[in-house]
């Protein structure tokens, strides 16, 4: 086989991850040859794809899952990518200006949200607190057939819908734009990394061999098979959780609705999102589902799920855990359920009807082709579930497990991993160019 020249960073995954890091280290440091292999004949072909999430650009003010703290950090975060957006004319493009809200139904849930709304005005001061009285005249479908009392806090003028497949696509072609040698390699799958005794590393492929004197693995769970095959992070397992949706047969909302997120439950609440790819139809989700397969819609690599899952005491422990929780027990049976056709639609309306009371079965339908797998950490010596991003960093080579909100914090990992390279390969980053570009949104 011929193994091709060296390359300062061989990036594998071309989903928004490995993309914002192929941008980053192509416009803003002195690296002048960088490869990326996607197996696929595109760009952002799994979770970036926007058929695959919920287009969100997670900004920490609506989640409620979020504590203060982590709002603080996604805001700084996601800033990025929107800074992004404006910058590089993405506006009605990859990115867009639409309103979303936080609803809370209930008097329970009121409380809850009207104490957010204060702890959280400071942090971002456009924050608005909507009444019943607005939302009857903003987001009608709110109110009618509605039994409880609601409210929201409710956001406008911000950048609230991203498509990531598209936002992949631009941070190529900015890559591309560049003097420098960039390949992308599509259709080439990388099936081993070798470190040679020289420091370097040897890609294998289905084609070829490649050489690199760094990689930056972001290829979802095969990170972590990535790493284990090369005797790191055995201390880490996958659970790999399936996600899907419904269409509403005609567009109800305008409006990214979001739900109140129950603390138990580590997976996101409901919520009706104005989809990009559908004429901003109404598509709600996503259900949370154990589904054997690290891949949505396509072929299932046996060999691969049961070295994901590391099945064992350990592993098998944090799944009883999980199961002990009577509230936990009954979300992952019931949207197990949901996944059935017919009856499925018959389950999920119930929480649907929180956002949309009035809503019939007869009015959704299952969005065929849509829906993603989000790959939890689990840590085997903790024996607990890392909801969290996974990061495995040894000499030259680094492992990115982005679960949610990877995709709204890429250009935030891509700046610390494109340090992390430069300092190793003594290659200077350009902080003054970055910071004009990408930290300062321009007017």
């Amino acid at each position: 086989m011929n193994i091709n020249k060296l390359f300062d960073t061989a990036i594998i995954g071309g989903g928004v991850a490995g993309a914002s890091l192929l941008f980053t280290l192509s416009r803003y440091t002195d690296m002048k040859n960088i490869i990326l292999f996607e197996k696929y004949d595109e760009l952002a072909q799994l979770n970036s794809n926007p058929k695959a999430n919920s287009q969100t650009l997670h900004v920490g003010d609506i989640e409620t899952n979020y504590t203060f703290d982590k709002s603080i950090k996604v805001k700084k975060d996601s800033s990025l990518v929107a800074n992004y957006i404006y910058n590089f004319n993405g506006i009605d493009d990859f990115g867009f200006i639409r309103d979303k809200m936080i609803l809370a139904v209930g008097e329970k849930e009121i409380k809850q949200l009207k104490e957010r709304y204060e702890e959280f005005l400071p942090l971002y001061p456009y924050l608005e607190l909507w009444d019943e009285d607005f939302l009857s005249e903003y987001e009608p479908k709110l109110m009618e057939e509605r039994k409880e009392p609601i409210m929201a806090i409710g956001v406008r003028g911000q950048i609230t819908t991203v498509d990531y497949k598209k936002l992949s696509e631009s941070f190529a072609q900015q890559a591309l734009d560049t003097d420098k040698n960039i390949q992308l390699h599509y259709n080439e799958e990388v099936t081993m990394i070798v470190e040679n005794n020289d420091g370097t590393f040897t890609l294998h492929t289905n084609n070829s061999n490649f050489n690199a004197k760094t990689v930056v693995v972001n290829a979802g769970a095969y990170s972590l098979l990535f790493a284990q095959s090369m005797g790191y992070g055995e201390a880490y397992a996958i659970l790999p959780i399936g996600g899907s949706f419904f269409f509403t047969k005609e567009k109800l909302l305008n409006t990214k609705v979001y739900t109140m997120q129950n603390p138990k439950l580590p997976f996101a609440a409901i919520h009706a999102d104005p989809d990009c790819t559908q004429s901003w139809n109404t598509r709600f989700g996503p259900t949370a589902f154990a589904l054997p397969k690290l891949e949505r819609y396509h072929r299932l690599h046996l060999k691969d799920l049961l070295r994901a899952l590391h099945l064992g005491k350990a592993v098998t422990k944090v799944y009883m855990n999980l199961f002990k929780d009577k509230t936990i027990r009954r979300y992952i049976f019931k949207n197990f359920l949901e996944e059935i056709p017919v009856m499925g639609k018959k389950i999920f309306i119930r929480d649907a009807r929180k956002i949309i009371p009035s809503l019939h079965v007869k009015d959704i339908k299952f969005a065929e082709g849509y829906g993603g797998m989000r790959p939890q950490i689990i840590d085997r010596v903790n024996k607990e579930l890392l909801m969290g991003e996974a990061k495995i960093e040894e000499s030259g080579i680094i492992f990115n497990m982005t679960p949610s909100p990877g995709a709204t914090t890429s250009l935030a990992i891509a700046l610390k991993d494109a340090h992390t390279i430069c300092k190793y390969l003594g290659v200077a980053f350009d902080e003054e160019k970055y910071h004009v570009e990408i930290e300062t949104r321009q007017e």
